[in-house]
């Protein structure tokens, strides 16, 4: 019989404006000395928020307000924002703070960033996007912004932060500026940003991938989780809410810490699998997922009840294989989101002072709509891109030339 294990969702108070944002810490926190050792929190998880959980629990049953075929100009629970201070006419340059594109959702942004820069550059919206990339410093990142204000010339900061406490004291200098800030992905510290982009978050992400799990498992049952890197906020609070309802539910939960490398996955399920029978896997991005599903292979064992994500290897494994799977997502869509957003202020139109997307995670039904819409993409693209109605689909995503 399955378990299934239900949270209440009445009505629960938001909490306050940039919560998620102030919860976050340093996402370059070293990995331990050993990515293959279980990690043990000695019971109650730190990242654990029960009002974040609460909030983008109740935020995932929201119906988003906004075009309803443009995901990445919808919006749920917003407290609108008069930005006519910014109302002027003419095109505009914007200056990109990123955090990185050194990963393939982060590529994957990058590149329908671009596409959508492409749009508003032809309609005069947006002179140039002169963009500075950190490559995961904070200490770049920091030294990007200061030049960008020193410069001079941007009329609006576009901001991915690396990280949250660091970036929070030179997103607070661009503000200074009286220009107008947005930052997107990861929060910083401060509610000075005009906007303030993000999908629902990773307490959604969690609660998405746990309960599936729960539903399609039995009390007892082992689940061996994959988890990138610790320290990053989104990443602790997808884990830190699947382990609340992992224990709440008894499923034997036990996590590690993998660094996203394929042999080193491979291996941590041999290990585990060595020891007794694995029902169940979990993992906090798709990175890595087709390695953990060809150690079931190998072993010559069934497949787990699995959580992976939207990048097409894990999709395409997924339908090769028909185990049982949910694709959660954190919306690659976002990265039109901004220029949008710059777009609305320098018209004088509303915005929500934080932004949140809808993320909507891919179910078994949908697999095959998903994987056609998608075909020939690459592995590393990832499916609820959002920019099919761009300049250059699907041929630029395709050959994946990062600008």
């Amino acid at each position: 019989m399955r378990r299934s294990m239900k949270i209440a969702t009445t009505s629960v108070a938001l909490v306050g404006l940039f919560a998620l944002a102030g919860c976050t810490t340093d996402p370059t926190v070293a990995p331990p000395d050993s990515s293959a050792e279980a990690t043990d929190d000695g019971g109650a998880n730190e990242w654990f928020d029960q009002a974040l959980f609460d909030t983008q629990m109740a935020q995932r049953e929201v119906v988003p307000e906004g075009p309803e075929d443009e995901p990445y100009l919808q919006y749920i629970d917003a407290e609108m924002i008069d930005t006519s201070q910014y109302a002027s006419t003419g095109a505009k340059k914007a200056c990109f703070a990123n955090a990185s594109i050194s990963n393939p959702w982060r590529q994957t942004g990058w590149i329908t960033m671009n596409q959508q820069l492409e749009v508003l550059q032809e309609q005069g919206v947006i002179s140039e996007m002169e963009t500075r990339d950190a490559q995961d410093s904070d200490d770049t990142q920091i030294a990007d912004i200061d030049y960008f204000i020193a410069e001079g010339g941007c009329d609006v900061f576009i901001i991915s932060p690396n990280s949250t406490a660091a970036m929070t004291p030179a997103v607070e200098r661009a503000c200074e500026t009286g220009k107008p800030v947005i930052v997107f992905d990861r929060g910083v510290e401060t509610d000075c940003p005009v906007t303030f982009i993000h999908p629902i978050g990773g307490f959604a992400w969690g609660i998405d991938t746990a309960q599936f799990l729960i539903d399609n498992l039995e009390e007892g049952d082992k689940v061996v989780g994959l988890r990138i890197l610790p320290g990053v906020d989104v990443l602790e609070q997808r884990w830190a809410a699947a382990e609340y309802m992992f224990e709440e539910a008894g499923i034997d939960a036990v996590d590690y810490f993998t660094g996203a490398d394929p042999a080193e996955i491979k291996s941590i399920i041999s290990d585990e699998l060595a020891k007794g029978d694995v029902a169940g896997i979990w993992m906090d991005a798709g990175d890595g997922a087709v390695a953990a599903i060809e150690a079931f292979e190998d072993a010559g064992v069934d497949y787990p009840v699995m959580t992976g994500e939207d990048e097409m290897s894990f999709l395409r494994k997924w339908k090769e294989t028909g185990l049982t799977g949910l694709a959660p997502v954190y919306s690659n869509f976002q990265w039109r989101t901004p220029l949008l957003a710059a777009q609305k202020i320098f018209a004088g139109e509303e915005v929500p002072k934080e932004w949140v997307l809808p993320q909507v995670p891919i179910e078994a039904g949908e697999l095959d709509q998903w994987l056609e819409a998608n075909e020939g993409m690459p592995d590393g693209h990832y499916a609820k891109f959002g920019g099919e109605n761009l300049p250059g689909y699907p041929e630029v995503w395709q050959q994946r030339q990062i600008p």
